[in-house]
Formats: C-alpha cells, sequence, structure tokens
C-alpha cells in the first residue's frame, strides 16, 4: 500500500477563493440510499472527491449496483437494479466507518446482510450496537459470530425505537430501514445535524413518508417501494470550517463558495467570532478574515446545535495562536485528543486530562515529523504547520484524503506552501 505524506512550510496570510467541497457525512448515507431504488438510475451532484466516498463506491460496486463515477466532475450515477450480494467485506468494511450505512439497504433488498466488521478513524467506544438493537425492534433477527454480524429480515414492522446517543448514522440508518418497512416508526432523540436532514430530503424525493427531521422525533410511514432521483449534496460544513479556519491561523481573508455554509456552522461561528475571526455571508459566499490578534476561548464539543467533535481539533490548532488559555471538553469521542501529543511535537502548550484539554497558547510552533493518526487529527496539524517555523512533515496523511478532496491544491491556490507526497 503507497505512503502518503503532505509537507507544509509557512508562506503566510492565506488570500482568494475556495469552493468548500460537498459533506462527506452526506454523501456517504446517500451511497447506501441510492440501493434503496430497485429501478432507474440515481444521480448524485456535488460529491465529493475523497477515499471514503470511493470505498463507498467500490462496496456498492461489490453489492453488484452499476456505479459511474465521474471525481472531476463531481458526479455519481447508481443503478442498483441488481443487488446481487449480501455481504459487506471486511476488506473494504474496516477502511471506513460509513460502511455501516449499507446495514439497511442490503438487508431491504437482499432481505439479509452479512456485516463483516467497521473501519475508520480510531476514536474510542463509539459503539454500533445501537444500529442492531433498532433494526432488531424492527423485527429483524440477529446472530453474531466472531467479528461478523448476520442480520436477516424476518417479519419487518414498524415500531419505535429510541437512540440513547442521537448518533447521525444511527439515525440515517434507522430511517432507511423505517422507509420500505410496512407500518409506522418513530424514532425519538434522533440527531439534529444538518447532514441528516439533507440525507431526509433526498429520501423524501425519493418517495419515502418522513415527517419531524430536525426536531428529534421523527415518524416515518413505510412506503412499497423507492423512486431514483437526482439530487445535489449540501455543501461540507467540516472542510468550510477548516477553510475558515486556515485563513483566521495565517491572518488572510478567503472567500468560501458553495451555498450557505454560515449556517450550518452553529456554535462554531459563535466560537470564531469569539477568538476575532470575522464571518460575513452574502448569498453562497461567506467572507472570513481575522483583521486583529487572536482570543483564546472554552470549547465543549456537542451534538448538533453544539459545537461539532470534528472542528475541535481544527480549533485547538487555532487556539496555539491566541495569546492565553483555552480550555477545552470532548464530550462526544473519547480518544479525540490524538492531536494534542502531536502538537506537543511542534512545539505547543498544552495538557489532557480525561475529557478536558487546556491550551497556553501564543507559543511559536516548530515544523518537525509528526502522524495524522486519524481525519481530523491531520487536518489540525496541517493548519498548525501554515504557521509553524520550518517544515513540518506528517506522515499517515491517507488519513486527511479520507475527507478532504484536492487538499494541497486548494491550499496552494490560497498562498499556502504545502505539497503531497506518495510513495
Amino acid at each position: 500500500m503507497s505512503k502518503v505524506r503532505y509537507r507544509v512550510r509557512p508562506a503566510g496570510p492565506l488570500n482568494g477563493t475556495a469552493v468548500v467541497q460537498g459533506a462527506k457525512n452526506a454523501a456517504l448515507p446517500m451511497i447506501g440510499a441510492a440501493l434503496l431504488a430497485r429501478h432507474g438510475q440515481t444521480v448524485l451532484r456535488n460529491v465529493p472527491a475523497i477515499t471514503d466516498v470511493q470505498r463507498a463506491v467500490d462496496l456498492a460496486r461489490l453489492l453488484g449496483a452499476h456505479v459511474e463515477y465521474h471525481p472531476a466532475d463531481r458526479l455519481l450515477v447508481i443503478d442498483a437494479t441488481e443487488i446481487t450480494s449480501s455481504r459487506l467485506p471486511a476488506d473494504l468494511t474496516r477502511l471506513f466507518r460509513g460502511s455501516v450505512l449499507f446495514l439497511a439497504p442490503v438487508l431491504h433488498r437482499r432481505g439479509e446482510v452479512i456485516f463483516e466488521g467497521a473501519g475508520g478513524c480510531a476514536l474510542g467506544t463509539r459503539g454500533l450496537d445501537f444500529h442492531y438493537r433498532g433494526l432488531a425492534r424492527l423485527g429483524a433477527h440477529i446472530e453474531e459470530q466472531g467479528s461478523t454480524i448476520n442480520i436477516k429480515a424476518g417479519n419487518l414492522r414498524g415500531t419505535d425505537l429510541y437512540l440513547d446517543t442521537p448518533s447521525h448514522t444511527g439515525t440515517e440508518n434507522l430511517i432507511m430501514a423505517a422507509a420500505l418497512t410496512p407500518g409506522r416508526t418513530v424514532i425519538e432523540n434522533a440527531a439534529l445535524e444538518p447532514e441528516v436532514l439533507d440525507v431526509v430530503a433526498m429520501l423524501t424525493a425519493m418517495g419515502a413518508q418522513i415527517r419531524g427531521a430536525g426536531t428529534g422525533r421523527i415518524v416515518v410511514t413505510g412506503v412499497a417501494e423507492l423512486n431514483a432521483v437526482e439530487y445535489t449534496i449540501m455543501p461540507d460544513r467540516m472542510d468550510a470550517g477548516v477553510l475558515a479556519i486556515a485563513a483566521a491561523i495565517t491572518g488572510g481573508t478567503v472567500n468560501l463558495v458553495g451555498g450557505a455554509v454560515l449556517d450550518h456552522f452553529g456554535v462554531a461561528a459563535h466560537k470564531l467570532h469569539q477568538m476575532g475571526v470575522e464571518l460575513d455571508a452574502t448569498g453562497a459566499v461567506t467572507n472570513v478574515t481575522r483583521p486583529g490578534q487572536l482570543h483564546p476561548i472554552n470549547v465543549i464539543t456537542d451534538t448538533h446545535p453544539g459545537l461539532a467533535t470534528d472542528l475541535q481539533p481544527p480549533l485547538m490548532a487555532l487556539a496555539t495562536q491566541a495569546p492565553g488559555t483555552s480550555y477545552f471538553r470532548e464530550r462526544i469521542h473519547d480518544a479525540r485528543y490524538a492531536l494534542a501529543g502531536e502538537l506537543s511535537k511542534l512545539g505547543a502548550d498544552l495538557t489532557v486530562e480525561g475529557e478536558k484539554a487546556v491550551v497556553h497558547g501564543g507559543k511559536p510552533l516548530r515544523g518537525t515529523e509528526v502522524i495524522a493518526q486519524d481525519l481530523r487529527t491531520g487536518i489540525g496539524l496541517v493548519l498548525a504547520g501554515l504557521v509553524a517555523d520550518g517544515e513540518t512533515v506528517i506522515g499517515n496523511g491517507a488519513m486527511i484524503d479520507r475527507g478532504h478532496a484536492d487538499l494541497a491544491s486548494r491550499f496552494t491556490a490560497l498562498g499556502a506552501d504545502i505539497t503531497r507526497d506518495e510513495t
């Protein structure tokens, strides 16, 4: 397997215009949802050209779907008329956590799904049991054999479901399961993320009967079939947030193009304002600038509309450049502080204790070799490298490619000194 490294050197403020990619966390469930249509071709637009999407495409093809993928055009055409396999093999599912989003579609199309495991970022105790419990409540039969889960449809009927935590993948999986299940299904404590609403909008266009999206209580009335549709994926608020923080950490000015991304930032927009970053939206363009000195902040991650855990590492990188003390509390993922140890290698002054981290900002960073232990750690290191003296070499750069398309070229267009090496 090839090795990817990113090399980043300081080059002053970033300036210019950047196009925000399509949302990864909407694209992956939409690829799964496309398999629910027994006839016709589903056309997805604004598909991000990232490795997780490529893996989802590979999995859909392995299941028997005919897929045309045009990364340069951000276009995906899926014909799921023939779904010939029930197996989600470990060699693919362990590469990206989004593979779990194929459970409900394959269960409906084949009457059975064999799931050999999940992967992606190592984020502590992100269990998948709530997916299985929800399917079991709908009437599916679950058997566990070692690392393999065998799920059979049985006599599926609508019922009342409850999520212990408002997981967006859990919510999306259960909505897809309920969409073709006879009767009425109620999902309590459902996720509120904008990407979930985007997936619901696509399913509704396909003919699903879904009410209550965005309220925490979703009601799904099962229908007999769903239709192929053409749909444009929303912009990626995580990608937009990274671009905004890149402008902020370098003291530059960047225009973000790609829809009303500021509406989806939630608490992150307020935190950037508190740090001295100005965000001004005009139509589909959001102007980001940092005219003065950065200020320290307090950060507590939470489910939407709270601060997204995926933006915590980029904000931590930004906090290293804010004179004073910033406080972080990570409430979502217990392994999300992997960035802290890598930032320490660059000279950052920070400490971690349990779910809390303290950053003493305003101290110079020095480039060195670091490791992208997961996607968000990797992008946090890229941001730190933009202001670290000398060269920052980020190993395991394939993690970054999982969530950000053409990162080096897009940052270079803004004036960054960044290269991607693959050996």
